[in-house]
């Protein structure tokens, strides 16, 4: 179901941006046999599935911290062994990233019919807070490149979402002024992105984190992703 808070008109938008993981991908389970992985290396008990999903949206390094702490109340983590956890989990990673990563049904029907409609079609983007180059490397591996003018990772900017440097970088690099773009994602971090940024959002409710979608309402909520392209129907 479609529920619309702030309406845009469909006609007059350029650019759309997507998350990643959670959005487009459901990247669940190789995240948490890494951060597991991670957290075996160090000597930590393994987290459950769920646990280590609701850390997941802000880039590897707090993942990686919330793991030890124990999510974002936790007690402070000695640096040198969250980066030992990171450098582990991001080598993990890189080598078990498509163990069981796929496409979420109905994303490849969405991304056409959004890039299609509107006359001459819009350009899209993604913008995740992943390393850029694991980012890339499955957005490639899955069959999405085709659809998308750029890809940008957590670590292409100087600043991770939810500050909107990257997503501006993007509407230059896109041609698009704020109000004539979107950013779609599944959590607030995504949501405060484009809020930032002054462009329109659309929070995702099937992927890893829509409790906090409560924390920053986005203007369109959808169920699922065939909804996103009857928006720009």
């Amino acid at each position: 179901m479609i529920r619309t808070r702030r309406g845009f008109d469909p006609e007059k938008i350029r650019a759309v941006i997507f998350d990643l993981d959670g959005t487009l991908i459901d990247s669940r389970l190789d995240l948490v046999h890494s951060v597991n992985a991670a957290l075996r290396h160090i000597g930590r008990d393994e987290l459950p599935q769920d646990v280590i999903a609701s850390y997941v949206g802000d880039g590897a390094p707090i993942l990686i911290q919330r793991a030890l702490a124990g999510g974002l109340g936790g007690p402070p983590i000695d640096e040198a062994l969250v980066q030992q956890g990171l450098e582990f989990f991001l080598k993990y990673y890189r080598e078990h990233k498509l163990d069981h990563t796929k496409v979420y049904a109905g994303i490849r029907e969405m991304l056409e019919a959004v890039r299609g409609a509107g006359g001459s079609g819009r350009k899209l983007a993604v913008l995740s807070n992943k390393p850029v180059v694991p980012s890339r490397a499955i957005v490639e591996a899955l069959g999405l490149g085709g659809f998308f003018a750029q890809v940008y990772g957590g670590n292409s900017f100087a600043t991770k979402k939810p500050d909107p440097e990257g997503a501006r970088k993007l509407l230059e690099e896109l041609g698009a002024r704020p109000e004539e773009a979107v950013m779609v994602g599944d959590s607030h971090v995504d949501i405060r992105t484009g809020a930032n940024a002054g462009m329109f959002t659309v929070g995702v409710m099937y992927g890893f984190a829509p409790h906090t979608l409560e924390e920053c309402a986005p203007d369109v909520m959808i169920d699922a992703p065939g909804e996103i392209g009857e928006l720009f129907a």
